[in-house]
């Protein structure tokens, strides 16, 4: 996140803190300055230390003019604390509209919407619970970011450092760390208590749309990011390869709640998967694989008629599912409180 951070400060916020908290008299003595610009500027900020995470960027000298004129400087932690939380929320706002919208619309199948287990105005209410949700899950998870880009993780940016095998290595292994880590933490949050306080939240859309991957308690989706956030701190991890994993991780919390199941791959923990998850609940815990489910005896294989264009989205299937899911829904929770279409779709056809 140094480098996310080292680009907003030189585009935003070394801007924003140097007109917000300037140095005294710090454009009046750039403007008079008769030595080179770039002892003015070290004169001003004499205090002033910055260490880039990028080679190229060699001395504190080659940050933006405005990053020496303000008096709370870019390695303040405070400000870097204040600067990492307003980038993960605008980052998570724009992934969780952008990518959502565009599976809504291009994948989700709107038939869906007319599912005697979706709820009325369940869209709404979904996204309503996103936004309420991802402030505080940006909040507490900017403390390991802070750790982070202070040197507490084994992330690196330097090639030669862990080499081109470890380079391609290093994505299943993170893999097969945080599915391992997102299993035990999400069948932990079933437990009955975890569950009523926390994840039943998230488990009001029984037949959700694209706009339920972030529709949860915030304290329920920090725990399952966890393993994210833990793995550079025990494995090495490219600089680079961290942002992408993150940004796929975010992207594929959206695919497996669309509802178009692709894959039936034994191996591969789908949107079939994850929909079985939400319909019957104790089932398939895991987030990218079948493995952790398979050997921890959770795994649920999705019925063939998930698969079948004409079968899946038939009365015949819906009742059958209908009809699971309300035995056990009982046994999880006691009751169901949730409030459904029940048949009535014009609901639905507004929100198509």
């Amino acid at each position: 996140m140094d480098i996310v951070l080292e680009t907003a400060d030189a585009f935003i916020f070394d801007h924003v803190y140097a007109k917000l908290w300037p140095v005294p008299n710090a454009a009046t003595s750039v403007l008079e300055a008769t030595e080179p610009l770039n002892e003015v500027l070290l004169s001003l900020s004499k205090n002033l230390s910055y260490v880039p995470s990028r080679p190229y960027e060699a001395t504190f000298v080659s940050a933006p003019t405005a990053a020496y004129l303000s008096t709370i400087p870019r390695t303040n932690i405070v400000r870097q604390f204040i600067s990492l939380f307003l980038i993960n929320w605008l980052f998570a706002l724009v992934f969780y509209f952008l990518f959502s919208g565009m599976s809504y619309v291009f994948v989700y199948d709107k038939r869906n919407l007319d599912h005697p287990k979706y709820l009325k105005n369940q869209m709404r209410m979904e996204i309503k619970q996103a936004l309420s949700s991802i402030p505080l899950m940006a909040l507490l998870t900017v403390p390991w970011f802070i750790a982070e880009i202070r040197g507490h993780s084994f992330m690196y940016w330097d090639l030669n450092d862990y080499g081109v095998t470890y380079l391609v290595l290093q994505f299943p292994l993170f893999i097969l760390f945080t599915d391992f880590g997102i299993y035990l933490i999400h069948r932990g949050l079933h437990h009955p208590v975890l569950y009523k306080r926390l994840h039943k939240r998230h488990h009001k859309w029984i037949v959700p749309t694209p706009f339920a991957s972030l529709a949860c308690h915030p304290i329920d989706g920090y725990m399952q990011s966890l393993p994210y956030h833990i793995f550079p701190f025990l494995f090495p991890l490219h600089k680079m390869s961290f942002l992408v994993l993150f940004a796929n991780i975010n992207i594929w919390a959206i695919l497996i709640h669309d509802g178009e199941y692709l894959t039936n791959s034994p191996l591969v923990n789908g949107a079939a998967c994850h929909t079985v998850h939400h319909l019957y609940f104790n089932y398939n815990y895991g987030q990218f694989t079948t493995l952790w489910d398979r050997i921890g005896g959770s795994y649920r294989t999705p019925e063939k008629s998930l698969f079948d264009e004409k079968m899946k989205m038939s009365a015949a299937t819906w009742k059958e599912q209908a009809s699971e899911m309300e035995r056990i829904v009982t046994e999880v929770e006691d009751e169901d409180d949730r409030q459904y279409l029940k048949g009535d779709t014009t609901e639905s056809k507004k929100e198509k």
